[in-house]
């Protein structure tokens, strides 16, 4: 997150200035405004952290140059001359090509962590070993801020909660409590097979429903170009010398022409609907809804319903304590789910009866509706017995388990019916090119 620097005038002539993040500067100017306007200060500067270039020498020796992140750059002047060094120049670099850090960087990151505070490797060793080791520019960069802000003795939600975009908001968390936990160790495990899971998930998602429906569109597209643009050249040619075409070429020149006179809205038809649930997507009450419906889709509805409750209760069970309500631990694992409306009947309906009404926790899941009633079951049976915490667990084993099997199958189900689709298209456009070749004619 973008970092900024604020100078203002106190009323009573005192200089005041603070460094904070903030998602751009708009926003930044907004926080430092209600600041003034509480405090009554007057605002001087409000600066963002840049990337400078700087070429240096020192004693004779060859030039040096390089790069450093700074509010302004005679602050970087002022402290290469403080070294002794005889500054060439010092200039904005205005195009800072970071790049994005790959979600298997990130599970590297964490899973590698883990593995080496089990070898009670120093955490502060470890960032810089993998400070050293990646190749990603701005994960590297990532990582030198964390090493800095934990060595400067800030927070741990604060030191990660900056890099919330990179982790995602639940590993953000989760690495903020580790840092204050008595078991660093087993915190990061729990957060590396979530990530992993979450990874896992994900790439089988695109394998049973984006690639798929990337490869139908493909061969619709490449059917809808054969009969309607490359066809009709060749079937037209016959119709010059009156010649009498057999049944399926008649039937695919009609359909070219009717492609033909109406292209518009058969593109429309395909691109609305994809626009349509994009823009449902980016909007807070689409997804909503889309999340809604997702759930009560055949067979895929089930997995992705299971899925959500499945990463609910890893989540849970990382971090629940045993004691009391644990309002907090369900807000978090509800977040994690990554179903917009199980969080929002999570939080809406059984937080809310937890707090309002003082009901249990068993009894405010089963009023969410959002808990399928295996779920429900374990998690009463957890409760009876004081073993919430466990029981948990193996629920989020259990499914995982179950779901794996049922997507692998549903993948195969679906390619079996992709490679169907396909070998028809293509007999299709077979068959018609080898009757129209055939044709004889009328002499």
């Amino acid at each position: 997150m973008p970092q900024f620097r604020f100078r203002a005038t106190t009323s009573e002539g005192k200089i005041l200035q603070k460094e904070f993040e903030a998602p751009d500067k708009k926003r930044a100017k907004e926080r430092v405004q209600k600041l003034a306007n509480a405090r009554s200060l007057k605002i001087q500067s409000i600066d963002e952290k840049k990337v400078f270039l700087y070429k240096v020498t020192k004693n004779g020796a060859k030039p040096v140059e390089g790069e450093q992140e700074a509010y302004t750059a005679e602050e970087v002047d002022r402290a290469l001359k403080k070294m002794g060094y005889k500054v060439n120049y010092v200039k904005r670099k205005w195009l800072d090509l970071k790049g994005r850090v790959p979600n298997e960087e990130v599970v590297t990151f964490i899973r590698l962590s883990a593995d080496l505070l089990r070898q009670k490797l120093p955490f502060d060793q470890i960032l810089t070993l993998l400070h050293e080791d990646t190749t990603n520019k701005q994960m590297k960069e990532v990582i030198r801020q964390l090493q800095k802000d934990l060595r400067d003795g800030k927070e741990g939600n604060e030191v990660y909660g900056k890099h919330e975009d990179i982790f995602g908001k639940f590993a953000s968390y989760m690495l903020g409590v580790a840092s204050t936990s008595g078991n660093m160790a087993s915190v990061f495990e729990s957060t590396a097979k979530f990530m992993e899971r979450d990874a896992d998930f994900k790439k089988n998602l695109r394998r049973s429903l984006f690639m798929p429906m990337i490869t139908v569109l493909a061969v619709i597209a490449t059917l809808l170009f054969f009969i309607g643009y490359v066809f009709p050249v060749t079937a037209e040619m016959f119709l010059e010398f009156d010649i009498v075409l057999p049944p399926l070429t008649a039937q695919a020149l009609d359909w070219s022409y009717w492609i033909q006179d109406n292209w518009i809205a058969i593109v429309l038809v395909h691109v609305v609907p994809i626009t349509v649930l994009y823009l449902m997507w980016k909007n807070k009450r689409g997804r909503l809804w889309l999340d809604k419906v997702m759930l009560r889709l055949p067979v895929v509805g089930d997995l992705l319903h299971k899925t959500s409750i499945e990463i609910f209760s890893r989540v849970f069970h990382t971090l629940y304590s045993g004691s009391g309500q644990n309002i907090e631990v369900i807000r978090i694992a509800s977040e994690a789910c990554r179903n917009t409306y199980i969080e929002k009947q999570i939080k809406d309906v059984a937080i809310r009866r937890m707090l309002e009404d003082g009901a249990g926790l068993i009894e405010a899941m089963e009023a969410s509706r959002v808990f399928p009633k295996s779920a429900q079951s374990r998690f009463r049976l957890g409760a009876e017995s004081g073993s919430l915490k466990e029981n948990s667990g193996q629920l989020a084993d259990y499914y995982e388990k179950q779901t794996e099997y049922k997507l692998e199958a549903v993948i195969n189900w679906i390619n079996l019916g992709i490679n169907i689709f396909i070998f028809i298209a293509l007999i299709y456009i077979t068959v018609v090119s080898s009757e129209a070749a055939i044709i004889q004619p009328n002499y």
